[in-house]
């Protein structure tokens, strides 16, 4: 098997959504600024990159982008980060596609700026490279998957159905909001318009070398009041 190791893959973190059911709680700065304790959640999102031995980090920011990268243009750590910036809503495909420029490995590493699950991101990436996969996703298990991207595997772990936020769905395997791509897979995704990793990009690609990888710890994400609280109680140490 080919041998990459994290520290030379690209991470990119999506953090330009609006943000809109958290806003009545947290309504001064971007989502995934939001204070866990005492730090923003995206420190605990990097921190948990670095020690998994990533060095480079792309932040893509839109909606109060200038709150994000005010807070980390001057940071020292062992993470280097650059910004894209979207002038418009892309969505988390086109969010991606913009950020084309700065990606420069392959595979490369997608994580959601609003959500943390505790994976061991070295055995997803030998699992992304065993498999050849074009696009694989961390899994974890979930009760009531109705608010969340339901996926049904096949053979292999292939991933053979990718439902966004299928409603009232009970039990079965949510996305953890973590992606390895392959960086061919940018030719799919178009410029400059907006485009849905979940409504649009893994729907096409279902008959392609799409791999689910299985993780075994609980997806935290602060997407509402309610699981805002419940991360803050979690990871608020």
């Amino acid at each position: 098997m080919e041998h990459i190791g994290t520290e030379g893959i690209d991470v990119v973190i999506l953090s330009g959504g609006l943000g809109k059911r958290l806003q009545s709680v947290v309504e001064d700065r971007p989502k995934p600024m939001a204070e866990i304790g005492s730090r923003p959640f995206l420190d605990i999102l990097i921190d948990y990159l670095a020690g998994a031995g990533f060095r480079r980090c792309i932040l893509c920011i839109g909606y109060m982008g200038d709150f994000i990268k005010r807070y980390y243009q001057n940071r020292k750590g062992l993470l280097q980060i650059i910004f894209s910036e979207e002038k418009a809503p892309l969505g988390t495909a086109g969010a991606i596609k913009n950020a084309e420029f700065f990606i420069k490995s392959s595979p490369f590493l997608v994580v959601n700026g609003d959500s943390y699950c505790d994976v061991d991101l070295k055995r997803f990436l030998g699992f992304h490279l065993e498999t050849k996969a074009l696009a694989s996703i961390v899994l974890t298990s979930i009760e009531d998957a109705g608010d969340y991207g339901n996926v049904t595997l096949g053979e292999q772990q292939r991933i053979i159905n990718f439902a966004e936020k299928a409603g009232c769905q009970k039990g079965g395997f949510i996305s953890a909001g973590i992606y390895l791509f392959q960086r061919e897979i940018l030719s799919l995704i178009p410029a400059n318009q907006k485009y849905s990793l979940e409504k649009e990009l893994f729907p096409a690609i279902v008959n392609k070398e799409f791999y689910g990888y299985i993780g075994e710890k609980a997806l935290i994400d602060i997407g509402t009041p309610q699981r805002y609280r419940k991360a803050d109680r979690l990871l608020g140490t």
